[in-house]
């Protein structure tokens, strides 16, 4: 993920993401839609009839996988983990195996869902703006465990990792936009006075010290810098930011309501597991799943949150205002006739400053609070067990979606070979449902050779055999001569 400023009137941010592999359609949807095209009814009903042969078939592929996932998660599960493991009477190295069993499985189950572990410069890019969310939050280090997921990463080490995943990992996927429509008098207060102090730090040359941090590190990410595109990443997803920061100031936008737009990760999930001690170990891992969080505020989903308080710059800029206000009310009284009304003025702009910055923070509070509510009870999707049956059946899906996409293709349209297959596909979903979609054809194509409906000819090209003969190779499921017994005894 890359962000790309472009400098004109209004500063303008740009989001740029790489698309993902989600095929974002519903499979009813997708499959009438399909079969509609299909000119003959006799072939459509054969098409239908293998779409559900194929879901029954990779839906039995995984069962077994996730069977273990589950039982294994029982053992771990927060709630009642901890008696199952005492009934279990395990040793403590045999209940290490397991859980890192566990997360073996959940993080294939996380790739086969198209999750991706959020990286380090996905999440500098994501934080580095502001949203509805006005206060710095961190984590409480100490409440979390760094032994589960820090052998886990030692174990399988993984490129581009933040430095919090040993104690906790956030996965993402899907990418959204979130609009806002409100005055914001106060937040228009706080970017004025921060251009004035901006201004004022470059007049007095001070810049230098209190951002030298800040630019050695964006030397550091290239990525946070203008640079230019290749055509290899002309083909990414861009989605503009729009922040009161980067705001032009007119009486237009400073009386009036304004629109503000932040991308957002539909999807996330964070794993995590809480300290422990030795009179009162903990064994419990959490799951948690989120929808529509905006990237900018990314921080309410994190686990074991601190109490916020007022920013570092917020103190520089309360204590400069006193050492300023005082100082100038000291010269005032030195002076021989002392201006009783200029001493006033003086106090009266540092107290209301004082007092602006106070209740700006109280109501950044009432803010946080009621994001903190909100994504409880709103964007809170589910945890731990619910959250693995949703992953479950997503994988199912997915995999479901891309065979029948795939075999579609190569039955209308002819051999290809994986590269032409791959275009062909999201061409499909492109001109059929208006959706942009990285299709993962790799999958798709390992899929249809173990179902055995597909095959390659002597060049390497990949063709499909007919439509009956796929539904003999795949035969009559299980859960069909369930369905036909159940109709049988209904008509009985």
């Amino acid at each position: 993920m890359e962000k790309q400023k472009k400098s004109r009137e209004v500063k303008r941010e740009v989001i740029r993401l790489e698309r993902e592999s989600v095929i974002p359609i519903l499979k009813p949807k997708l499959i009438m839609t399909l079969a509609n095209l299909i000119e003959h009814s006799s072939d459509r009903a054969e098409f239908l009839k293998l779409c559900k042969r194929v879901e029954y078939t990779i839906r039995a592929w995984y069962l077994l996988q996730f069977e273990d996932l589950m039982q294994l998660y029982s053992l771990f599960d927060p709630v009642h983990g901890a008696k199952k493991l005492e009934q279990q009477n395990l040793p403590p190295e045999e209940i290490d195996v397991l859980e890192q069993n566990f997360l073996m499985y959940l993080f294939q189950v996380m790739e086969k869902s198209n999750f991706k572990i959020a990286t380090e410069e996905e999440i500098d890019v994501a934080l580095s703006g502001q949203y509805l969310l006005n206060l710095p939050i961190t984590v409480d280090e100490s409440k979390l465990d760094k032994k589960l997921l820090g052998k886990y990463f030692s174990e399988h080490p993984q490129e581009n990792i933040p430095d919090f995943s040993d104690k906790y990992v956030i996965f993402r996927r899907g990418i959204g936009i979130d609009r806002t429509s409100d005055y914001f008098f106060m937040e228009k207060v706080d970017m004025i006075i921060s251009r004035l102090w901006l201004m004022l730090l470059k007049l007095t040359r001070l810049e230098r010290f209190f951002f030298r941090k800040s630019h050695a590190r964006e030397k550091k990410d290239p990525k946070k810098n203008d640079e230019i595109r290749t055509e290899a990443e002309a083909d990414d997803l861009s989605v503009e930011r729009i922040r009161i920061e980067n705001m032009e100031l007119s009486v237009r936008n400073l009386a009036g309501k304004i629109t503000i737009q932040e991308p957002t990760f539909d999807r996330i999930i964070v794993v995590y597991r809480r300290a422990c001690t030795a009179a009162k170990p903990e064994r419990g891992i959490y799951v948690k799943h989120f929808k529509n969080i905006p990237m900018a505020d990314m921080e309410i989903v994190l686990p074991e949150k601190k109490n916020p308080g007022l920013t570092p710059m917020d103190w520089v800029k309360f204590i400069a205002s006193a050492v300023v206000g005082l100082v100038a009310v000291v010269g005032s009284l030195d002076m021989p006739k002392a201006d009783l009304w200029v001493i006033i003025a003086i106090l009266s702009t540092l107290i209301g400053y004082c007092a602006k910055t106070y209740f700006t923070f109280q109501a950044n509070m009432a803010a946080y609070q009621n994001l903190i509510t909100q994504s409880m009870y709103d964007k809170q999707l589910d945890s731990g067990k619910g959250t693995l049956l949703h992953l479950c059946d997503d994988v199912i899906q997915q995999e479901v979606k891309e065979v029948i996409i795939s075999f579609f293709i190569l039955m209308e349209q002819g051999k290809a070979t994986r590269q032409d297959l791959d275009s062909r596909c999201e061409e499909l979903i492109k001109e059929e449902f208006g959706e942009d979609c990285n299709f993962d054809v790799d999958d798709a194509v390992q899929k249809l050779e173990k179902l055995g409906i597909v095959a390659r000819d002597t060049i390497g090209r990949y063709y499909c055999v007919g439509l009956k003969h796929a539904n003999d190779i795949i035969g009559t499921t299980t859960e069909e001569l369930v369905l036909k017994a159940k109709q049988g005894s209904l008509i009985s």
